[in-house]
């Protein structure tokens, strides 16, 4: 029988509070140019890909979430440390745009709380952000007056998290590495022919439902076989992050859809949890914050009226916006619903050895 890694020391230093901090603020810089529009910063989507940062966000959910429901004693206990996690925050964000921006509506009171505002609240709430993704009289000057279109990847997330314990459990049941490699081939083939369906109707509502479940599963399984195999990839690490790499470079010229996320993912975990940059979680997790908060303070300064003139001081602008909004998040909102076993909890104690659920789980 194998063992999970549950104890392996990369699994306490290691760093994904880092690198996800900086995918958050890829997707950030990546927004302001795409937002605004303006064209000193139109270099900015050139050199960043918001759409690979979020794959490789997929990535790390797929090695941290199957990690963590791998240590939960129940399945309560694990669905409780993702809601805490996720929901405080979420909902904080979709509240303070549903009653702070009747403030900068073109409509009166009466117009704004209207049935198309009780929409977006309940889609909001429950993760259909598609089905309302604006708010009556907001940013209708913008280029694009979705209040936070980043949020389509939470749903995405949560989708997730509900399949995970399924997963698990199949994977307790039947051949580990066969079932890993048939979901991952499953998910690339949806995702193709979803896309080729768009290219030969010019319909690019096919290209949506490719970034969909089960479209994105191809990135969260390639990261939790990662976490599975994390020993055989800490044997082989010279050779896999070189094959990723050429695998990588390779599918910008040439498109590699079937290895691009398993390189992908290799790439992302060995960056986290290889070349140890500090423990940078002892200052709060501020990734998520900056993520969900950045799309409707930038549709806010641009509301204001920034000018492409002032470019980069817009760009700044949004950037400390952002990050003092996360650092706000973090500590007023976040970190209140955190379970005192959390890492990130500054008063919480070591479980003592015995703990189930930090022992090496045979399967």
């Amino acid at each position: 029988m194998d063992l999970l890694p549950l104890d392996h020391p990369r699994l306490k230093k290691n760093n994904f509070d880092l690198l996800r901090l900086l995918l958050a603020l890829t997707v950030c810089l990546v927004h302001a140019a795409e937002l605004s529009g303006f064209s000193p910063l139109a270099a900015l989507p050139e050199y960043l890909s918001s759409r690979i940062a979020v794959q490789a966000f997929f990535v790390v959910s797929g090695f941290l979430i199957v990690m963590s429901y791998e240590r939960s004693s129940s399945l309560s206990s694990y669905t409780s440390k993702r809601i805490r996690r996720i929901y405080p925050a979420y909902v904080t964000v979709i509240l303070l745009a549903a009653l702070g921006l009747v403030l900068v509506s073109r409509l009166s009171l009466t117009e704004y709380f209207s049935f198309t505002w009780v929409k977006y609240l309940l889609a909001n709430l429950t993760f259909l952000n598609f089905l309302q993704s604006t708010l009556p009289g907001v940013f209708e000057a913008n280029r694009m007056p979705a209040v936070n279109g980043a949020l389509w990847t939470l749903k995405v997330e949560v989708m997730f998290y509900v399949s995970v314990p399924v997963l698990v459990y199949c994977l307790r049941r039947v051949p580990r590495l066969p079932l890993l490699i048939l979901v991952y081939v499953v998910s690339i083939v949806y995702a193709q022919l979803l896309l080729d369906a768009s290219i030969r109707t010019e319909n690019p509502f096919y290209e949506q439902l490719a970034r969909q479940l089960p479209g994105q599963l191809c990135f969260f399984i390639a990261g939790a076989a990662l976490f599975y195999y994390l020993l055989f990839f800490e044997r082989h690490i010279r050779l896999l992050v070189t094959l990723a790499t050429v695998m990588l470079l390779t599918h910008h010229w040439t498109p590699l859809p079937w290895l691009q996320p398993a390189a992908l993912a290799v790439i992302v975990l060995f960056f986290g949890l290889f070349l140890y940059a500090g423990n940078f979680g002892k200052y709060g997790d501020f990734s998520y914050g900056v993520y969900i908060l950045h799309f409707p303070l930038i549709q806010l300064l641009l509301n204001a009226g920034w000018s492409e003139e002032h470019a980069w001081s817009f760009l700044g602008t949004a950037v400390c916006l952002t990050l003092l909004g996360a650092i706000l998040m973090w500590n007023l909102v976040e970190k209140r619903f955190l379970l005192r076993s959390s890492h990130y909890v500054s008063s919480e104690k070591a479980e003592p050895k015995t703990d189930p659920a930090k022992q090496p789980v045979r399967i």
